[in-house]
């Protein structure tokens, strides 16, 4: 995970609890004010100059543990150490860790370099009889007491040599005194200072997690408070392991965060098709920050001729199990829409599916094919909330679809609905998360959604739809602040179709001579449509198509041109096998017609039908 830079240090006022920032550091980061109180102040030895008692001790660190434990992220654990320790415990401190941070059995990156993280330092206005920081950075007067210029000289980025000083401090783990040679020269090593603090007035503390030392704090007081004492070293000890056993925890939770977007990610289609005669968007929200995965998804899948299947699923439970059953149920939706099968059937399927996977995996999927030529819905239905159609003068319509039992329950029939989808309606669906909460139940949630979209309707042009991406934003705004518990998949489909007039179509009989009658449907079509520029190209294309269709199928074969902001033809016919691309011998009298389909079209494909095959190619129009 990438670091993020120490902060912009900058004294507070005096009403601030005792507690202030050091000196700007390169690429400094802000921290957010604590409105929580710092640790008590030690009642014995009064103000800054006196030491602490055994108990004061005790309570101190009994204090400042839960407050670093009580850090979620690195940036709070850290500033949970800082804030605990100044001025209560020392007049300075430094932390520096890891970079990069390593997670849980993830091998280190050598040579080791230690990050500054954050310093902070005791505010001027508590400095002793009101003198200014700079007077008490050399009491003496004769350089045996500069504290505080080390961290404005603190170099932030250290790279450990293998045998050097500081090296050896952090392989014996425990906190030293900086007074004899090797500490010394560590904390040289550590923050770049040529004058250091003399006495006990300088505690360098390595950081040791579960596995590994990932960093290093600095405690330093100033010459004209008390030396620390030697029981301060199991101080300096105490807030040094919490404070690394911490990070370890915001690390890895991090890594489990990250993890968790990412399976969600990946679960959900990274961008929306757009196909012919529909607009789409989506918008998905987990349950909370501490449930970042969930069984909700939604999908729209491009199918023959022209139509989308739309669905929307949620998987029970809010966990990384209920994520990787919905990937299976997702992948198995797809497969079955790429067959083409009815909405009845998938669902049939599915519920298979979700048996083979456990006796527990149940789910509820809804299942909408929209047909663009027909402008018709067929939808089925298994335990879902059902979807709300927002007509363009503003009327919104519950789809009555019967409910059905959920996926996973096994030997239900699921029932089919045909119904009509005008050009302009908005169809919306969602799961449950947007209407259900622990305040409302879910018919009192469909009602809020269907009075929200109403309102969204009065305030757009008359005759005019919504913008779907707003559109999408408001319908999130039913659910309030602290009223979600729930995952939410949202899905919007607005519907424009195809005008009749942009259709043709066409069934010949399997024979040699509908070649001619497809080639005639293609003249009079461009002609009507002013695209000759296009003729001979599509009529060759469609001549070849045709042939190869008439030649093996037994049942009529359809021909269909749609003209949209392209040219698309559609050859279908009763025999499974799909064509594939080859490359034809000099002697070969046939194989190049998908060749030529290849070279001229602009795309084309072929997709296996529950009754043959739809054979289809797009044509740019002409500039």
């Amino acid at each position: 995970m990438t670091d993020p830079t120490p902060p912009q240090h900058a004294a507070r006022t005096a009403d601030v609890p005792a507690f202030a920032e050091g000196p700007a550091l390169p690429h400094a980061r802000s921290e957010p004010e604590s409105t929580e109180q710092p640790p008590a102040r030690p009642a014995s030895g009064e103000g800054l100059n006196g030491g602490m008692g055994d108990t004061d001790r005790l309570r101190f660190v009994g204090a400042a543990t839960r407050r670093i434990a009580r850090g979620m992220d690195l940036d709070e654990i850290v500033l949970g150490l800082c804030r605990a320790t100044v001025p209560t415990f020392s007049d300075a401190i430094l932390v520096y860790l890891r970079h990069p941070l390593p997670v849980g059995d993830e091998q280190p990156v050598t040579p080791m370099v230690l990050k500054l993280r954050r310093t902070d330092r005791i505010p001027e206005a508590l400095s002793l009889g009101g003198a200014s920081l700079e007077s008490l950075d050399d009491v003496h007067g004769d350089g045996s007491g500069p504290v505080l210029p080390i961290l404005a000289s603190a170099t932030p980025l250290v790279e450990v040599r293998g045998n050097g000083p500081l090296a050896e401090v952090l392989r014996g783990v425990r906190p030293v005194f900086v007074e004899s040679q090797v500490p010394r020269a560590a904390l040289r090593e550590l923050t770049g200072a040529v004058a250091l603090p003399e006495g006990h007035r300088a505690i360098l503390a390595p950081l040791r997690g579960r596995r590994r030392v990932i960093g290093a704090a600095v405690f330093l007081r100033r010459p004209d408070r008390e030396s620390f004492e030697q029981e301060d070293l199991q101080v300096a000890q105490q807030l040094a392991t919490h404070s690394a056993l911490g990070v370890d925890k915001a690390v890895l939770y991090g890594r489990e965060a990250s993890i968790a977007d990412e399976l969600q990610r990946t679960m959900l289609p990274d961008d929306l098709p757009q196909p012919t005669g529909v607009r789409l968007a989506s918008r998905y929200l987990p349950a909370a920050q501490s449930a970042r995965v969930g069984g909700d998804w939604y999908d729209a899948i491009p199918l023959p001729g022209s139509r989308i299947a739309l669905v929307v699923g949620d998987v029970m439970g809010h966990s990384t199990t209920s994520a990787a059953i919905m990937g299976q149920l997702r992948t198995t939706v797809q497969t079955l829409a790429g067959l083409d099968l009815p909405p009845q059937e998938v669902l049939h399927h599915l519920d298979e599916q979700a048996q083979r996977l456990g006796t527990d995996r149940m789910a509820t999927c809804l299942y909408a094919v929209y047909d663009p030529v027909e402008h018709r819905i067929t939808a089925a239905n298994a335990g879902h909330p059902p979807p709300v159609l927002l007509h363009v003068d503003g009327s919104t319509e519950l789809v009555d679809l019967p409910p059905n039992a959920p996926i996973g329950v096994g030997g239900v029939d699921f029932e089919t609905v045909e119904l009509p989808a005008p050009a302009g309606a908005t169809l919306v669906l969602y799961t449950d998360g947007l209407v259900e909460s622990r305040s409302r139940d879910v018919w009192t949630g469909v009602e809020h959604l269907r009075e929200k979209l109403a309102e969204i309707s009065r305030l757009t042009r008359p005759d005019a739809a919504a913008p779907l991406e707003p559109l999408c934003d408001e319908i999130l705004d039913i659910v309030g602040p602290g009223d979600r518990d729930d995952d939410i998949a949202l899905l919007a489909a607005r519907f424009e179709g195809i005008a009749p007039g942009n259709v043709a179509y066409c069934r010949l009989d399997p024979r040699a001579e509908s070649v001619r009658e497809a080639r005639r449907l293609v003249r009079d079509s461009l002609a009507r449509w002013e695209l000759e520029e296009l003729e001979d190209s599509v009529e060759l294309l469609v001549s070849e198509v045709v042939t190869n269709a008439v030649r093996y199928a037994e049942r009529p074969v359809s021909v269909r041109l749609l003209r949209t902001d392209v040219l698309r033809c559609e050859v279908g016919d009763d025999v499974p096998q799909l064509p594939r691309l080859r490359q034809a011998g000099p002697a070969d009298e046939g194989g190049r017609g998908l060749y030529l389909v290849q070279r001229l079209a602009r795309q084309w494909g072929a997709t296996r039908l529950s009754t043959g095959k739809l054979v289809w190619f797009e044509m740019a129009p002409p500039a």
